[in-house]
């Protein structure tokens, strides 16, 4: 769902702003971190805050997936769709295997797979499968 028009998300800092005043560059923003990145995570606004920022870094649109407390990787896919569900393992400090504590870049791993969908999380720098490489 798309912010409303007068919402300003800052791009640098994630604060968010709502520009209906004539000064509002001057005030406090509304969230100061609304949309950003933690490679640590240890709330649920901290967790918010990340998925909202996207699955793709920038620069650079390296891939991300999150970490749960188990180890277990997590694609932004089941991230969004089992939102309640680590939520409330953050807030409880759960050990249930839902609670995201990190986020962390794909570099290298092509076998990386979501352990709640099954479905591989791109890698950045991963070798390409033999089928797909040139021969020359």
């Amino acid at each position: 769902m798309p912010l409303p028009k007068h919402l300003f998300v800052n791009d640098e800092s994630g604060a968010l702003s709502d520009t209906r005043e004539s000064d509002w560059h001057k005030r406090v923003a509304l969230r100061g971190v609304y949309c950003r990145t933690y490679l640590t995570i240890c709330t649920v606004s901290e967790f918010k805050a990340t998925l909202r920022a996207g699955s793709n870094t920038w620069p650079g649109l390296y891939p991300l997936y999150f970490i749960a407390s188990d180890g277990t990787a997590l694609s932004y896919d089941s991230a969004r769709k089992e939102f309640r569900n680590i939520a409330s393992s953050i807030r409880e400090k759960s050990s249930d295997g839902w609670r995201v504590v990190g986020c962390r870049i794909n570099y290298e791993d092509n076998d990386l797979v979501c352990d709640r969908s099954g479905k591989k999380i791109e890698s950045a720098y991963g070798e390409e499968p033999a089928s797909t490489r040139n021969s020359h």
